[in-house]
């Protein structure tokens, strides 16, 4: 029976209508602020009613467990309270990120249970967390998990298992005339996986909240694409975001790129997204001298050109991470769009500016609708699993096509040169694109460098052609 319910848990639908995300809702600009331990009442009421001031709608809170509850096991919420009630006098919505306990440089935050008794503690801090911010006016909604799709961690017991789990109740896969094959179950049980996971924290959520939005915000997307299947995900959130930080996820880009870098990461998501609003949760917002791959800090310009191309995207809004900067950790100082004086900065200005012209025409902008071009640069997850498979074998690293990495390059290869060349495109998973249309006349599909193409999509392709598409 276990292994039914780990199957049936991810295709329920769920109940509660949620209105906070739909496709005529406002656009909203904000930032990220950090709550930490010695902070003052005054800091936190000055970084809330600078938000106001500067027509920013929303912020997100890291919601630290380790800031909650003591080596005793004695909850104290006074520290958030302090910034939920702030939320609340100031009018500006609040996206609560859940952050379990974790060791003081995991800079992400936590991804899945390292056993059962690791997912017990979770669930009560869930628990605790849900149940005593649900009631406050400024409540947004939840994000489960920061920036889920990272790597599984094979070593612990709670992911081992479900693979073992797993594979019990997963069929083998068809020989062709007795020919072996790679076997990719462990990419395969990903893809299950962290659906799975999602869901099961938006339960444990909804619990005790059935009022407050779902959303998520996957990252490293260029890196990361194989591990992503948003049709399971669709499933369960209200909206669905990400993190765009150039020093951390644009590594395949010199930074004259990082537009275009944007520009594919908007399309990304909201391929992913389809039907559901989607909105930016995280835009890098400041320096990052000593942290991430590349260092860097935003000019004013860059800032600007990337909250109007995720804007113009059709994103209902973006955060940029973050407003103060943190004062411990691997990241201390960094990210801010304040200085260490607590005064904006010329970014935190230049995005205020635009933030004040979308509140000042929210019903243009409320109205505006994306629309689909017929050009979609596509990948294929399996293409890349193929890539990782090979590159095993091969010391040859003067050519990045026969690296991991090409599958996606050549893809965003294809983006880009288009794009330079004035026309709008869509990029996006082949398993997102709809292949039920009737007529696909001047409807263009560029599969760049896909390596392999499961079967499953054969006769899709081919109907496409048929039906008056260029491949």
């Amino acid at each position: 029976m276990k292994y039914i319910f780990l199957f049936s848990i991810l295709f329920l639908p769920l109940s509660g209508a949620f209105s906070q995300f739909n496709e005529n809702s406002p656009v909203m600009v904000g930032a990220e602020i950090l709550i930490e331990p010695g902070q003052s009442p005054e800091d936190v009421e000055h970084w809330f009613r600078l938000l106001k001031e500067n027509g920013f709608k929303i912020t997100r809170l890291r919601m630290f467990e380790d800031y909650m509850k003591d080596e005793y096991g004695n909850w104290d919420f006074s520290l958030f309270d302090r910034a939920f009630k702030a939320g609340d006098k100031y009018g500006i919505k609040i996206l609560g990120n859940l952050f379990p306990a974790t060791s003081f440089d995991d800079i992400g935050g936590f991804k899945f249970p390292r056993d059962e008794k690791h997912w017990n503690e979770i669930r009560e801090y869930i628990a605790k967390t849900v149940t005593h911010f649900k009631d406050y006016e400024s409540l947004f909604g939840w994000v489960p998990v920061n920036e889920p799709g990272a790597p599984l961690p094979w070593n612990q017991s709670y992911t081992k298992n479900k693979f073992e789990e797993w594979k019990a109740i997963t069929p083998l896969p068809a020989t062709t005339n007795g020919i072996r094959h790679f076997t990719f179950d462990r990419e395969k049980f990903t893809l299950f996986y962290h659906p799975w996971f999602l869901r099961i924290m938006t339960e444990e959520i909804q619990k005790y909240d059935t009022e407050h939005a779902i959303h998520l915000n996957p990252a490293e997307i260029f890196l990361q694409a194989e591990m992503y299947e948003f049709a399971d995900w669709r499933k369960f959130l209200t909206s669905l975001g990400g993190s765009a930080h150039a020093g951390w996820h644009f590594s395949y880009f010199i930074r004259e790129q990082f537009a275009m870098a944007m520009s594919a990461n908007a399309d990304f998501l909201r391929s992913g997204a389809k039907n559901l609003p989607w909105f930016m949760t995280e835009i890098q917002g400041g320096n990052n001298t000593y942290s991430a791959h590349t260092p860097m800090c935003p000019t004013a310009e860059e800032i600007a050109q990337w909250l109007w191309i995720v804007i113009g995207s059709g994103s209902k809004g973006a955060l940029f991470w973050c407003l103060n900067p943190r004062s411990s950790g691997v990241e201390a100082g960094e990210w801010a769009m304040l200085d260490f004086q607590n005064n904006p900065s010329d970014r935190f200005i230049t995005a205020a500016k635009i933030a004040q012209l979308v509140n000042d025409n929210e019903k243009l902008f409320s109205s505006t609708k994306y629309v689909n071009p017929n050009i979609n640069v596509l990948y294929v997850k399996e293409s890349m699993w193929v890539e990782e498979k090979l590159s095993r074998y091969i010391s040859d690293k003067q050519n990045d096509a026969r690296q991991k990495g090409g599958v996606i390059k050549s893809a965003l290869g294809y983006f880009e040169a288009l794009s330079q060349h004035g026309y709008n495109l869509n990029f996006g998973d082949i398993n997102d694109f709809d292949f039920d249309a009737e007529d696909y006349l001047n409807h263009i599909v560029i599969l760049s460098h896909q390596i392999s193409i499961p079967s499953k999509h054969w006769s899709n392709l081919d109907n496409f052609v048929k039906r008056g598409g260029t491949l």
